[in-house]
């Protein structure tokens, strides 16, 4: 999208390698596994690229996603995922916190959490991202589950046990800056 809004109509293999931090050669085979090729000393047709790939990850209908605790890593990532992806709708947020329920943050209304249930109903939520504090993780996961959740996206420091049928991805971004600042201070980069 950057692409289009630069008014570049294309990208070489090597310039989205360099965006993404992998090598020209994986960009090649990627897009070849999919089946799609460049234009001959063009490049990639940014247009096309994105309409492809999105073929591919996004869903036929649109899926609506809510974020569970609005503080300050929540607003974050409502306001970061609002309109980022065309078939992926942030359509609530969720929050024990009456200065910030019923309100409209990062773009986004505010449910009280006692409300989750009817909420989730009917606004059809399939995903939730939680950025609750870490000692409510396991009994937020657990009731967006028992509501209809099928997806979680994990920003907590809590490890998550889900049933089958339901797709966790964690994401704890200490460990991830730990993981750098090893690779730093050993100079294995």
């Amino acid at each position: 999208m950057e692409c289009l809004n630069e008014k570049r109509n294309y990208i070489f293999s090597h310039q989205l390698a360099s965006l993404l931090h992998i090598t020209a050669v994986q960009v090649r085979r990627d897009l070849m596994l999919i089946g799609y090729s460049s234009v001959m000393r063009k490049g990639y047709d940014v247009r096309e690229l994105i309409d492809t790939i999105g073929r591919i990850i996004d869903p036929e209908e649109s899926i609506n996603v809510a974020v569970f605790g609005i503080g300050n890593l929540g607003r974050a990532v409502a306001g970061y995922f609002k309109g980022k992806r065309s078939k992926l709708n942030l359509v609530a947020s969720f929050d024990n916190d009456p200065q910030k329920v019923n309100k409209v943050i990062s773009g986004v209304r505010c449910y009280p959490v006692q409300d989750m249930e009817k909420v989730i109903s009917d606004n059809d939520i399939r995903i939730a991202i939680l950025t609750v504090p870490a000692d409510y993780a396991r009994e937020t996961a657990e009731e967006t589950i028992r509501c209809g959740i099928k997806g979680i996206l994990n920003f907590t420091t809590v490890p998550l046990n889900v049933p089958s049928g339901i797709y966790l991805e964690e994401y704890d971004m200490i460990t991830s800056i730990e993981k750098v600042a090893y690779f730093v201070k050993e100079n294995r980069f």
